[in-house]
């Protein structure tokens, strides 16, 4: 035997029953009844059929008497909290998750868990530990490193055309020299190498990362030691 639910209908139900029904009886067109309750025809229509075949109670709001999705999750999450509790103390989220699932069959997305977890402060998340990078101290005397590079910029701002810097900054001093060049490459390289070493002298060491700057030495990544390689 079908269970009988009995529905109150809210004041907006109760107005919308009046309104509906004089539409049923003709004494109310459809757009005028659509004005009135602030809806469209087409949800007049719906609304209207369903007084016909169900009631008053079918225009009552469909999830009255049954239990909330809130109280549902509450009931679920309590649940969850308890079993891991008993069974999982010490996992983290994703392997909870996972146990949950293959033992317990209670299905859990691990992030809603890991939040459930953190509420509960039953898990802390671990924090990652930063690697602590120590800065090279710089040489003491001048000339015992020179930087090298190539860089690419419109130095000009747009008033010609695009140039590439070759540039030394010495490790020391933070003194920096440079050349403009069209192109970065073991011309340019050698060029403003050159009028380096004119100025300041040869560097005892020197470090690059530009192909072109390293290309002076060949397999050599420092500068100098290539060319005191090639003139030995």
């Amino acid at each position: 035997m079908k269970e009988e639910r009995t529905f109150q209908l809210s004041n907006k139900e109760t107005k919308r029953v009046v309104i509906l029904r004089k539409v049923i009886e003709k004494e109310l067109t459809q757009v005028r009844a659509a004005e009135l309750l602030g809806l469209s025809e087409r949800q007049v229509g719906r609304l209207t059929v369903r007084l016909r075949t169900e009631g008053e109670g079918g225009l009552a709001h469909r999830l009255r008497g049954r239990t909330s999705n809130r109280k549902i999750a509450e009931a679920t999450q309590q649940q969850v909290l308890v079993l891991y509790q008993e069974k999982y103390q010490g996992f983290g989220p994703t392997l909870a998750s996972e146990k949950l699932e293959e033992l317990d069959k209670v299905k859990v997305n691990h992030e809603t868990l890991r939040q459930w977890l953190m509420a509960a402060q039953e898990w802390v998340p671990r924090r990652k530990a930063c690697q602590h990078r120590e800065r090279r101290e710089r040489k003491a005397c001048r000339g015992e490193m020179v930087q090298m590079d190539g860089s690419h910029h419109d130095w000009l701002e747009g008033r010609g055309p695009k140039l590439v810097l070759m540039g030394m900054i010495d490790d020391a001093t933070g003194e920096g020299f440079g050349r403009f060049y069209d192109y970065e490459g073991t011309v340019p390289a050698l060029d403003s190498f050159y009028h380096y070493v004119k100025k300041y002298g040869l560097p005892a060491n020197s470090a690059s990362s530009s192909r072109a700057f390293t290309s002076i030495g060949t397999r050599h990544t420092n500068p100098t030691r290539g060319l005191r390689s090639k003139n030995s």
